[in-house]
């Protein structure tokens, strides 16, 4: 038998969690004794807690009671956070409950109000874990094109485009299929697949099909959102996704939404099921000017132009929906096909296409409807075995996954070894550790993948700098390759060659400069 003490100070627990779920929660009274029964048989307490409690912090709650269930066996330390996600979940409202307050708050306050419930709702019960997601470190970089964001994640692991490659054509035979499938909701989880308890989604028609929208868990910007279709299938982009994005903006017009290419290198993460992401219009690259402006004879009332951003990116926008969508599409279908060698850009190898798009939609502060088109290609040759497009392995100590919708709107995800990486760089350039580059260049060495970068920096700073100074070398670093990886990813480079080839493309759109 466990400790009188101990089993009360559990009890106790329940009672404060009770407290925050009506709290944060919006637990309904009427649920309340039933949802307390849950937690006390989870925790295999006996009876409640007769004393009344304080409103401690939720995260200490939660430690405590998780601490407790490895000690008592209901669970273990590998899946402290399954368990914890379980509990969660249990305070979390009913998917039912969550839809009908959306659609509440919606109708009564608008939809900018029901997507702050949700987020908060998102945040409220840890499936966004703030806890984690606090630890990660951000930055500006400011640029003659606006400030590119940098971002060290520590809150999750780095993806190899390989891996991601091989995760797409690996046969689907697992529940739930993918990470993005309305199965998720509820699900229990295992250490292979994170538990999904406290995940809540909303439907939404898009283009008269049934989709979802919910709230990333490591929101790697403000109002991070995911749009899945409730049909698992592969990643794809048509007319049909522009008609969806546009009803989207309509739906939510303080959102920007926006879709990863569905081809491998040049693609996101899940290729495996058809999704888009969005959230508030905080990127750098949806805040660029035009470089050049173009109008198509055959499309009257529709602007469109290059935009002024590293990447190479066709911008339409108007007033008229379908005509945007249409001429949107056009330039998408006419890029599928588009070859121009002098650049390196071939649409086939054989039958294997090259060209897609990464596509953002938002509407404009005028209520103008307007489409990025960020052209990509993902081909690959014998001196660039990782795309022609892509980061080349110098680059790819800093960042060596699939260059994705987020990247290339401005915003760089790098992986939490950076963390300590630097912290170990830091020291040669200071002199704390004597720098040895032959322990250095054996490939079993920690910071092997940096042996270039610390041959640079010690070149060209000397091996005496202060600490501040160290850190600072190493930060700019870390922001000129990251704009040299968005100049790598543009297809159509901005030096006179690229620029002349940009336009021989806006041409065979059909596009005439103003």
């Amino acid at each position: 038998m466990p400790k009188q003490t101990d089993v009360t100070k559990i009890a106790n627990c329940v009672a404060e969690l009770m407290l925050y779920a009506e709290k944060k929660l919006s637990l309904n009274p009427d649920d309340g004794v039933y949802v307390r029964n849950l937690l006390l048989a989870e925790l295999k307490v006996p009876e409640p807690a007769e004393a009344a409690v304080t409103y401690r912090p939720i995260q200490t709650v939660l430690d405590e009671i998780t601490d407790y269930a490895v000690r008592k066996k209901l669970t273990t330390e590998q899946e402290k956070l399954l368990f914890e996600t379980k509990i969660m979940g249990i305070l979390t409202p009913m998917p039912s409950a969550v839809i009908k307050n959306f659609d509440d708050v919606a109708a009564e306050s608008g939809v900018k109000a029901a997507t702050k419930y949700l987020f908060d709702l998102s945040v409220a019960n840890n499936y966004i874990r703030k806890v984690d997601i606090d630890k990660n470190i951000g930055w500006e970089v400011p640029t003659e094109k606006g400030s590119v964001k940098i971002t060290i994640n520590l809150a999750k692991p780095e993806k190899d485009p390989k891996a991601v490659l091989a995760a797409s054509k690996a046969p689907q035979t697992n529940y739930p299929k993918c990470p993005l499938c309305v199965e998720n909701v509820g699900w229990w989880g295992n250490l292979q697949k994170p538990a999904r308890q406290t995940l809540r989604a909303v439907p939404l028609f898009l283009n008269d099909e049934k989709w979802w929208l919910q709230f990333s868990p490591y929101v790697y910007f403000d109002n991070h959102c995911i749009c899945f279709s409730d049909e698992h299938r592969p990643m794809h982009l048509d007319v049909n996704s522009f008609k969806r994005m546009a009803d989207f903006v309509d739906t939510f017009p303080h959102y920007f939404i926006g879709s990863n290419a569905p081809l491998p290198i040049v693609g996101g993460s899940i290729l495996a099921h058809d999704h888009y992401q969005g959230g508030a219009k905080v990127l750098p690259e949806m805040k660029t000017a035009y470089l050049k402006k173009f109008r198509h004879p055959d499309f009257e009332g529709v602007t469109a132009g290059i935009a002024d951003w590293y990447n190479s990116v066709v911008r339409i926008e108007g007033s008229d929906a379908e005509k945007v969508i249409a001429l949107t599409n056009h330039v998408f279908e006419t890029w599928k096909t588009y070859s121009d060698k002098t650049v390196d850009i071939l649409a086939f190898t054989d039958e294997t296409p090259h060209n897609t798009v990464t596509p953002v939609a938002q509407k404009t502060d005028d209520g103008n409807y307007r489409f990025d088109l960020i052209l990509r290609n993902n081909r690959t040759d014998e001196k660039h075995p990782y795309g022609i497009f892509h980061p080349t392995e110098d680059m790819h100590n800093i960042k060596k996954e699939a260059i994705g919708i987020i990247e290339v709107m401005g915003l760089f995800i790098l992986p939490g070894r950076l963390a300590k990486e630097a912290v170990e760089i830091r020291k040669y350039l200071t002199g704390e550790t004597p720098l040895n580059f032959k322990e250095l260049s054996d490939p079993g060495h920690p910071l092997f993948k940096h042996v270039g970068m610390i041959a640079q920096l010690a070149n060209d700073n000397g091996l005496n700098l202060s600490e501040g100074e160290a850190g600072d070398v190493i930060t700019d670093y870390i922001n000129k390759t990251c704009i040299k990886i968005l100049e790598t990813t543009a297809v159509f480079k901005a030096d006179q060659k690229g620029r002349k080839a940009f336009d021989r493309f806006m041409a065979k759109c059909g596009f005439e400069e103003e």
